[in-house]
Order: structure tokens, then C-alpha cells, then sequence
């Protein structure tokens, strides 16, 4: 692979180790909504998308008529298919930098102000005037933890009342940083400084690739 499309292929994925490190190596959980976490995934895998898939079927006639344009509308129907994923996804609330044993209890008293009918089976939990049900996912090695609808009746404005709940409550519980936090950025930093590297050592290959993917 061509410096050019390793870049492509590498730089928005190396941003996103590097966004997700810097969250892990914060001294406090972090909540975002699954719409936001697969949204910043599907930009993290886009250089891989454009610099493969995209390229590939590239209608060549289409391509060599409009030139750089056609590159415009691919991103664009990228964007319109991730769009239309995280829209029809069910909704989640994840939390970076967190164990299970905290997220528990903690959302056992933060439900009880929320709705007084929340009833708990297992790890699912139920709450019925939010019109929200849910279990939660915990991956240790991560510290991820998941709150994932259960079942397709679900009301997202209630999602969206609990997770505006969770955030303050979250930012008072103590926290330490995850060692993966130094992984990520160390190979964000590599991945960065790499391209850069290639780039810099032959910048008419990159130059000529650009062409030949501009149509020029």
C-alpha cells in the first residue's frame, strides 16, 4: 500500500485510539450514549472504508467524468449509511473507565428518584414510567460498562433522562486510570508518526497517488 492510502486507510483510526486512550486515562468514568460511541467508531474505521471498499467500486466511467466529485458523493453515502445505523440501533449508554461493582449499586439509588416502580431481575432492570428497560454488559478487560436496551418498546427520552442522571452522579464516584489508556496512545502516536514518516520520505508518491485517485 502507497503512503497516501495508508494515511487515509490509518489517520482516522489512529485519532480514535488516541480519543479513546485519552478517555481511559481520565481519573473519572466517562458516559456517552451509544449513538455517540458508534458514530465516533464509524469514523474511526472510514480511512479503512475509503482507502478499501469505497475505492474498489468506484464506477471508473462515473469517476473519470466528474473527477474528484465522485469522492464527494461516496463520503456522503457513507455518512447517510452510518447515519441511518446509529438511528435505527437500539439505544445504550456507554461508560468508559468503570467496573460493574460501581456501576450496580450506584444506578440502584440513582433509579429510585427516577421511577419508584423500577424493579430490578438479575442484571436486567425495568422502569416502567420512563418507559425504559435495560441490562447491563460489562467487559472487565475494558472497564466498559453497557446499560443496553432490552426490548424494542423503548421510550429515548427516558434513555435520554437516565443518562443526564448518570453523568453528574458518575463524576463524584473516584476513579483511577487504566493502563490500556498508555496503549492506545502509545500506538495513536506510532500510527501518526509512521504516515507521517512515509509521507515525508516520498512526497511524490503521495502526490502522484492523489492524482490517480482525484482523477487528474
Amino acid at each position: 500500500m502507497d503512503p497516501l492510502h495508508l494515511a487515509i486507510a490509518l489517520g482516522p483510526l489512529s485519532v480514535y485510539l488516541l480519543l479513546l486512550g485519552a478517555i481511559h486515562l481520565t481519573p473519572r468514568p466517562f458516559v456517552t450514549s451509544g449513538s455517540r460511541d458508534a458514530a465516533a467508531l464509524g469514523v474511526g474505521i472510514g480511512g479503512l472504508v475509503i482507502a478499501g471498499p469505497l475505492e474498489l467500486f468506484v464506477p471508473e466511467t462515473f469517476a473519470f467524468v466528474w473527477g474528484a466529485l465522485v469522492w464527494v458523493l461516496l463520503l456522503l453515502f457513507y455518512g447517510l449509511c452510518l447515519t441511518l445505523y446509529v438511528l435505527v440501533m437500539r439505544p445504550r449508554i456507554v461508560i468508559y473507565n468503570v467496573s460493574r461493582e460501581v456501576v450496580r449499586p450506584l444506578l440502584a439509588n440513582l433509579v429510585s428518584d427516577l421511577d419508584r416502580e423500577a424493579r430490578w431481575a438479575g442484571e436486567c432492570l425495568v422502569l416502567p414510567k420512563l418507559g425504559v428497560q435495560l441490562h447491563i454488559e460489562a467487559s472487565p478487560a475494558m472497564r466498559v460498562v453497557q446499560l443496553v436496551a432490552a426490548g424494542p418498546q423503548q421510550s429515548y427520552e427516558g434513555w435520554r433522562r437516565l443518562e443526564r442522571a448518570l453523568m453528574p452522579a458518575l463524576r463524584q464516584t473516584p476513579g483511577t486510570r487504566h493502563r490500556l489508556g498508555y496503549t492506545l496512545v502509545g500506538c495513536g502516536v506510532a500510527m501518526v508518526a509512521f504516515m507521517a514518516f512515509l509521507m515525508v520520505r516520498d512526497p511524490e508518491t503521495v502526490a502522484q497517488s492523489l492524482r490517480e485517485m482525484l482523477r487528474f
